[in-house]
């Protein structure tokens, strides 16, 4: 079958509704075939499909990885070109879709999570040239979302690398959906801490009456939901401490 078949294959899968489907039907195809095709995916106008391209890439390059490392390296240093200044691109969709493929491979995960967190912090002094800020709020949504996505499975190890502090000052976004996103994520990150953080509860409480709305992707759908309401969420996970 020629790459044109197989991209208009490929954008009409993503394009039902049940990602378990998709993702059923995509294991006909060869992981390097599908790599093209789902980038193409992330540059469409259909919103869902662009949701469900992002998902697949979390299944087809860790299977690429598992049979060629090198090969889905490749993938997410193509992602990381996208996002650099020099590439004369946006980079749409390549923070979600990194967080999405490393959730999935702990491989990649050690290798590039650091470059995920980079996008939310400055550069810092010459000793801690660790930032690589993106100024664009479109982008750093899916930055803010890749990071709460991962909390599913690299809570901990989000937590060692100070990430908190990183999503702080997204409370504090001009953007809707930064500072909603970074609500979501937030509490994700809470899930089996047991002593109570005060700091954070102080950041969250007046999010409580955010009227903002945002879009959030979870399980394969697009649900709106506001501000106000993740924030609910997220102080009811800030637990207290035990025998209190």
């Amino acid at each position: 079958m020629s790459s044109r078949a197989i991209k208009q294959e490929v954008l009409g899968l993503l394009a039902l509704a049940d990602l378990e489907q998709i993702g059923d039907e995509m294991c006909r195809y060869a992981e390097k075939d599908l790599v093209n095709p789902l980038f193409s995916a992330l540059s469409r106008p259909e919103e869902l499909v662009r949701w469900h391209a992002i998902s697949l890439f979390g299944q087809v390059v860790p299977r690429l990885a598992d049979k060629e490392m090198e090969a889905a390296r490749i993938v997410m240093r193509r992602f990381l070109w996208s996002l650099n200044d020099e590439s004369g691109g946006i980079g749409w969709g390549a923070p979600e879709a990194m967080a999405e493929i490393m959730l999935h491979h702990e491989g990649l995960a050690q290798e590039y999570l650091h470059m995920l967190i980079s996008y939310l912090r400055p550069d810092g002094s010459l000793a801690h040239q660790d930032g690589n800020y993106i100024e664009l709020s479109a982008l750093r949504r899916g930055v803010v979302w890749g990071i709460g996505r991962l909390a599913a499975g690299q809570a901990r190890e989000l937590a060692t690398r100070g990430i908190q502090a990183d999503l702080l000052p997204c409370l504090q976004s001009e953007d809707v959906e930064v500072r909603g996103l970074a609500v979501w994520a937030l509490a994700r990150l809470q899930d089996g801490v047991v002593e109570i953080n005060t700091g954070l509860k102080a950041a969250l409480l007046p999010l409580a009456a955010d009227t903002g709305v945002v879009r959030l992707y979870e399980h394969g759908k697009i649900r709106v939901v506001t501000v106000a309401e993740l924030a609910l969420v997220a102080l009811t996970r800030l637990t207290l401490p035990s025998g209190t």
